[in-house]
């Protein structure tokens, strides 16, 4: 027992640095809404900094100059810990100025990014400046020691760990009793309510990016005399950092300060646990601790999807549908031979390395560019599929190229386990499961010599095909020519199979969970398998880029797939365009070893800063150009082909039916029965025993007062919020049913903040509706997308963005997602919401046509003339209860409406007093002209 209590009391150094890299990561995310990634390197900057300054020497970060300035002799503890701190200090001013207070209305996962690429800016200028020698720190804390049981504990961990704790406290007071702390909870709560206060949230950032980087650099200067410095070592603490501040829910401080120091001593015990027992693994254990935690706390936190109000909005640019590729891809390929014909050595051997990055960079196409889920993984996934042909080669006997296909499967099947973790969390706390899996995967398998060669390597076999040698070769023909077209045949399927995936259906699935989750499951959309798909198909290519390393280096080894090339690799995408598999080949293109890399070091000579160019292009990047490089290239005209009615041209045929349902008695039974429906947030009675029906060729009005319990009656119904009570579908009970499957039932519903796919075209956005119609197998669903664009009078921007839509044109798009797929029953919230009066009277007609094509409508709006002139029969709610239902006459004179709309007890003197005033009589309007 006490040998578990020696090692946990060891683990109190490195858990006390993440406990203060977590602090400092609060304390950025609280005032401006960053997770700073860079934060683990500015303690590396700091650590280092301190150093030099007790040797004399103080270190210039700029290229160009000298590394040091010698200060003409040491500093003592005290004065080189300030002035370190000083620096660390004005380097958070410096960052927040020039990078994220620019950003500061970008998504949270475009901050992230970008702090990635500081990360990475730091880290590089820090192993240029000092080189990646360990440096040696003289001791801040006296070496004593105290016996634990037959132990002996060094005393300086749990001064560490105190020093930390104590930090922590004043800044726990000074956060809930100061009036900074106020002030900065204030900010971080509404930025336009600090604003109207008299508060500044600029200065309070500026002061809290200050006091974060002051708080991880004396972490880093603390743990400097016990963990040698090393700029990989460091820059990889936050990853157990970012464990903890998840645990804090980036907002608590003394959750997220005692999850790191428990991690780090569990670190500490797992070494203890390797020496104890034979049965425990030997690599990785330590970094499965934190990985282990995040996901424990996932699986209590995550939720399968977003709710109401709490979308992940991220710009990650334009996905462009590939058209007419023929003849693109057959001048690339002609191109790329000729490359590979006319060069050898270096310049050929700088072609294959950018073939193979080029399909590594696919496979983040497809995860992140298309389906929006921000994996640092992909990397990782190659070498399991380098490192899974060694086994199948060696030990199996299993030849090419069914070796390299298999283990590109096993990576598949490694990248769904990635995956399954965003089918209960998306953004931020996805990336930090990936980069966790990462670091895991590199420690437990890529360099544990039980499982494979570890640091010197697995060896792989030659490949050949029908007797041909496929291999890569030695001496002057190196690299051969057959190896160079093998890589080249591969890069080309993977992106010939990447621009199919862009135009099918899945594709478009991905691209709508992507812009929206709720949304895309809204329109029938599995949105945990299309993620799950998206993860698969990323790792299989992953895999088989793995697989092409492994044979180009004639034996899997670490480092071509350590986590940190790995987020170098992602910022290299990211710069080229990490939608689009022209951005792909870009990034395989200036990839570090690609061609554009050695151009750059033969002639340029700044090979070596090659990494901090990509971190600051990566910074540029998500700042002023989120499409890439590839976003900004210009088009070639290629030869038109025929267009087809939904490109945007004229159509001289008359306007279909928006459906093709015969309309039915709306005296028949039900086809939606709600009964005593109960929603409940906490202790919070959001909806108590409502219960209506709507009938077979029916539109019922469904309205109350602001707060009444209108959209979170819909939720409930659709399956977006968790109830009780029944709700019945044409007779069948479907309260159980998940969101897309209700929509396959024939459960439509629009949404109260539109929530469209503002990455995608009108048409593709209402062709995400339609592809999973009841009636798709009846009508083309191209035709039916073109008949329901006509009809609500979007025809004619069928190609445009719709996040370049004015918001009366988005309501309409909204609608139309609902209505092609002639669903049994609509529920449409608020679809008159932007729109004139003109254009809602207008909407009405378009409702009424639906209805009578056979399509029921639940309405939800506050346009009362809309809801009293086209509803057959109206519910009221107040206060999530059901206080009045029937005609629109009967509603519009009811007491209780009446009380409930006016905050007025009934009056029983004025029985005539109406709630809601006459509907002026509908004027003829033109269609078109209501819409411009």
């Amino acid at each position: 027992m006490t040998d578990h209590l020696a090692y946990l009391v060891l683990g109190l150094g490195n858990g006390a640095v993440y406990a203060a890299i977590g602090l400092a990561l609060v304390m950025t995310f609280k005032s401006s809404g960053v997770v700073n990634f860079a934060t683990g390197a500015v303690a590396l900057y700091t650590a280092y900094t301190y150093a030099l300054l007790r040797t004399g020497e103080l270190m210039v970060p700029i290229p160009g100059l000298p590394r040091t300035v010698d200060l003409g002799g040491p500093l003592g503890v005290a004065p080189a810990m300030a002035l370190s701190l000083a620096i660390a200090a004005l380097l958070g001013l410096i960052f927040y100025a020039l990078i994220f207070r620019p950003l500061r209305d970008a998504p949270v996962i475009a901050k992230a990014v970008a702090s990635i690429g500081l990360m990475i800016v730091l880290q590089a200028l820090i192993a240029l400046r000092v080189g990646t020698e360990i440096v040696a720190v003289e001791p801040i804390f006296a070496l004593d020691s105290i016996a634990i049981g037959a132990r002996q504990a060094p005393t300086d961990r749990i001064w560490l760990a105190a020093t930390i704790i104590a930090i922590a406290l004043v800044a726990t007071l000074v956060f809930r009793f100061s009036r900074f702390g106020i002030a900065t909870e204030a900010a971080a709560e509404s930025e336009k309510g600090a604003y109207l206060t008299g508060l500044s949230p600029d200065r309070i950032a500026f002061s809290n990016w200050a006091l974060s980087s002051v708080v991880a650099g004396l972490g880093g200067i603390l743990i400097a005399p016990i963990v040698a410095l090393n700029p990989v070592a460091y820059s990889m603490f936050i990853v157990p950092a970012l464990a903890a501040t998840l645990v804090g829910n980036f907002r608590s401080i003394w959750l997220t300060v005692v999850a790191g120091i428990v991690i780090g001593a569990l670190q500490a015990e797992t070494t203890n646990l390797q020496a104890t027992f034979d049965w425990f693994p030997r690599a990785g254990a330590a970094e499965a601790i934190p990985l282990l935690l995040i996901l424990v706390f996932l699986v209590f936190k995550g939720r399968p999807l977003p709710d109401r109000g709490s979308i992940v909005r991220q710009r990650l640019g334009h996905a462009p549908r590939p058209e007419r590729i023929l003849a693109p891809a057959i001048v690339a390929v002609a191109i790329a031979v000729v490359a590979l014909l006319v060069t050898g050595g270096s310049y050929r051997a700088a072609i294959v390395s950018s073939i193979i990055f080029a399909v590594i960079a696919l496979s983040q196409v497809v995860v992140t560019g298309y389906t929006g889920q921000v994996s640092l993984a992909q990397l990782t996934l190659a070498g399991v599929g380098a490192y899974s042909i060694s086994v199948l080669n060696t030990h199996l006997g299993i030849p090419f190229p069914f070796a390299p296909l298999i283990g590109a499967l096993f990576a598949m099947v490694i990248g769904i386990v990635i995956g399954l973790p965003a089918l209960r969390v998306r953004g931020l706390p996805l990336t930090v499961v990936t980069l966790a899996l990462a670091v895991f995967l590199e420690a437990f398998w890529f360099r544990n010599p039980q499982l494979n060669g570890g640091v010197a390597g697995a060896p792989v076999d030659s490949p050949r095909l029908f007797g041909i040698d496929l291999g890569i070769g030695a001496g002057e023909g190196y690299p051969r020519l057959s190896f160079a077209l093998m890589c080249l045949a591969v890069l080309v399927a993977a992106a010939l199979g990447v621009a199919w995936l862009r135009r099918s259906r899945l594709g478009t699935d991905m691209l709508a969970v992507r812009a929206n989750e709720r949304s895309a499951a809204a329109s029938g959309i599995d949105v945990p398998r299309t993620k799950l798909a998206a993860f698969a198909i990323g790792a299989f290519l992953a895999g088989l880029a793995g697989s092409l390393m492994a044979y180009q280096q004639t034996l899997a080894t670490p480092e071509p797939f350590t986590v940190f090339l790995g987020i170098t690799l992602f910022a290299i995408m990211y710069i080229a365009g990490i939608t689009s598999i022209t951005g792909a080949v870009l990034a395989g293109i200036i990839a570090p070893g690609g061609l554009l890399f050695l151009l750059v070091d033969r002639f340029l000579h700044i090979g070596d800063y090659y990494a901090v160019i990509s971190g600051i292009l990566l910074i540029v990047t998500i700042m002023v150009n989120p499409d890439g490089i590839a976003g900004k290239l210009p088009r070639i005209p290629w030869p038109p082909r025929r267009k087809t009615s939904l490109d945007g041209t004229a159509d001289t045929r008359e306007v279909e039916p928006v459906a093709t349902q015969v309309p039915t008695s709306k005296t028949g039974a039900p086809l939606l029965s709600v009964q005593n429906l109960d929603v409940k947030y906490g202790a919070v009675h959001a909806v108590s025993g409502v219960s209506f029906e709507v009938r077979a060729g029916e539109i019922v009005g469904l309205i109350g007062p602001n707060g009444a319990g209108k959209t979170t009656v819909i939720d409930a119904v659709t399956g977006f919020a968790p109830a009780t009570g029944a709700v019945l579908l044409d007779g069948k009970d479907v309260s159980d049913l998940r969101p897309y499957r209700l929509s396959r039932r024939g459960l439509g519903r629009s949404f109260q903040d539109v929530e469209l796919y503002d990455d995608l075209s009108v048409v593709e956005n209402v062709t995400v509706g339609a592809a999973r119609g009841h009636e798709s197998a009846a009508v083309a669903v191209s035709e039916r997308v073109r008949t329901v664009l006509d009809t609500v009078g979007l025809g004619d921007v069928a190609d445009a963005e719709v996040s370049t839509l004015s918001q009366g044109r988005r309501q309409l798009v909204s609608v139309a997602r609902v209505l092609v797929s002639s669903p049994k029953v609509a529920l449409l919230d608020e679809p008159a919401a932007g729109l004139d009066s003109s254009e809602s009277r207008w909407l009405g007609d378009r409702l009424r046509a639906a209805r009578d094509a056979g399509t029921s409508i639940l309405l939800v709006d506050h346009d009362m003339e809309l809801v009293l002139t086209i509803c057959d029969r109206v519910v009221v709610l107040d206060l999530g209860r059901v206080i009045a239902c029937g005609t629109p006459e009967e509603v519009r004179a009811d007491e209780a409406v009446i009380s409930a709309y006016l905050g007025l007890p009934p009056d029983p003197a004025a029985p005539g007093h109406d709630a809601i005033p006459e509907s002026a009589a509908a004027p003829t309007h033109d269609p078109q002209e209501a819409l411009s």
